[in-house]
């Protein structure tokens, strides 16, 4: 333990090392605040739409029972929305760039669920500022700081030929400064991230995970550092290459990948299935009534039979060729979320050769923040809007007023956790890439004159 000791009052008392472990704790922290801030920002946002829809139902209530239900039908909005996981504060993901709540009516889903999109939601590139992108972008920067002149500093000091010369050989000296410094590194990346737990209320699962992906993380930079370390360069030749390797795994490789895969994979954006929906809708007032009718009721026999159109404007018409706007569309729909989640499949493969993506997979995956976790919530949207839809359809087509209880049985969102699929392979990987790391550098550091 003497050993343990001696290496903790150097690095105590090396300003460079304290200052970059303090600088690197405070920025985990920060990042894991600002999470937590603004999940609980969504979340008040959330708890503030649920208090707004009841104050429209009972305002539109009080406007159109015993009235045509078409307008109710038309003019009420229904919340829905995507509450935020205990661990959303990880990595914010896709929840900083899609929306986590949507107010939608029983008109044509899909203009409603795009329209307030302005790119592709798979895009979320480096994100907020947030425990991710520290743990990705900046941990391996300090790692490489702390272990780049582990050699090279004593060769320079001229302390590298007292040392080597030392009985018992320097392997375990160096191996145990490096293992300190990483423990260092490690705490100082971890306490931040235990404590958002704890005050979030997080699970111990996804806790478990992202102290897993942690490690793994700074596993792999440290053997890699380590690695270079041990050559025969100088301090700024060691630097140099570490942070060239930083700078092609974390960012070159990835944004290459991410082009590769927007070229080999071409996916529209949902911007353009809204804008083919309401033009489809708007020239369905140039179709014969009767047509659109004809149309509608072989998608939905049930209301075939029900009282011809009147001359004048009448409601069943109008929402049937809304629906028939969806319909339209459905190939698009379809052709587009195929696209998103090929693109995804091989982003996950990705993450098994680069373990910045696989850091990044990993914890946007426990986070609930990915894009299978937003692609979920807009299903349930949609099962919601079917919802909303076979309620309504029987007063308009029917022509049945609705009164106040039948606005007091509206359908209700329900909002519920989305499944999606484990992150275990990918964190498998992770872990094979830090202890391979690992290993390599425990050989190169153990060797005989290493760094002489």
């Amino acid at each position: 333990m003497s050993g343990w000791h001696h290496e903790l009052r150097l690095i105590l008392r090396s300003r460079l090392s304290m200052a970059a472990l303090v600088l690197l704790f405070l920025l985990a922290a920060l990042a894991v605040g600002s999470g937590l801030r603004e999940v609980h920002a969504q979340r008040g946002t959330i708890a503030r739409l649920g208090e707004l829809q009841q104050k429209d139902l009972a305002a539109l209530a009080s406007r159109y029972a015993g009235g045509d239900a078409g307008y109710a039908a038309y003019y009420t909005f229904h919340a829905t929305w995507d509450p935020p996981s205990d661990a959303a504060f990880l990595a914010l993901g896709l929840r900083d760039v899609a929306p986590h709540a949507l107010r939608v009516r029983a008109l044509g889903l899909q203009a409603q669920l795009y329209e307030g999109e302005t790119f592709n939601p798979e895009l979320a590139l480096t994100g907020r500022f947030d425990y991710s992108f520290v743990l990705i972008y900046l941990a391996p920067l300090f790692v490489i700081a702390l272990l780049h002149d582990l050699f090279s500093g004593e060769r320079q000091a001229g302390r590298l030929r007292v040392l080597q010369a030392m009985p018992g050989g320097t392997g375990r000296l160096w191996l145990r400064r490096a293992a300190l410094r990483l423990l260092l590194v490690l705490a100082a990346l971890a306490l931040p991230l235990t404590t958002g737990a704890v005050l979030s209320g997080s699970g111990g699962a996804p806790v478990a995970t992202a102290l897993l992906a942690t490690v793994a993380q700074v596993a792999f930079w440290g053997g890699l550092s380590l690695l270079v370390a041990s050559r025969r360069w100088s301090s700024t030749a060691h630097a140099t290459a570490l942070v060239g390797t930083w700078v092609a795994l974390t960012l070159a490789l990835p944004a290459w990948a991410n082009l590769a895969l927007a070229r080999a994979i071409p996916v529209g954006q949902g911007v353009d299935l809204m804008l083919t929906q309401r033009q489809n809708v708007h020239a369905a007032w140039e179709v014969p009534r009767d047509q659109t009718m004809q149309k509608f009721f072989q998608t939905h026999p049930a209301w075939k039979d029900t009282a011809p159109l009147p001359a004048k404007f009448h409601w069943k018409w109008y929402f049937a060729f809304h629906q028939l706007g969806d319909e339209s569309v459905a190939g698009d729909v379809a052709a587009y979320r195929d696209g998103l989640e090929a693109r995804q499949r091989w982003t996950d493969r990705l993450g098994h050769l680069l373990p910045g993506v696989g850091a990044q997979a990993v914890l946007h995956r426990v986070a609930g923040t990915d894009l299978p976790a937003q692609l979920a919530y807009l299903d349930r949207v949609a099962d919601f809007h079917q919802q909303v839809r076979t309620f309504y359809y029987p007063f308009i087509f029917n022509e049945r007023p609705m009164g106040r209880q039948d606005f007091a049985d509206l359908p209700r969102f329900q909002a519920t956790a989305a499944i999606t699929p484990g992150s275990a392979g990918t964190l498998a990987s992770l872990l094979a890439w830090g202890i391979t790391a690992l290993g390599l550098a425990a050989l190169a550091v153990s060797r005989p004159g290493a760094g002489g």
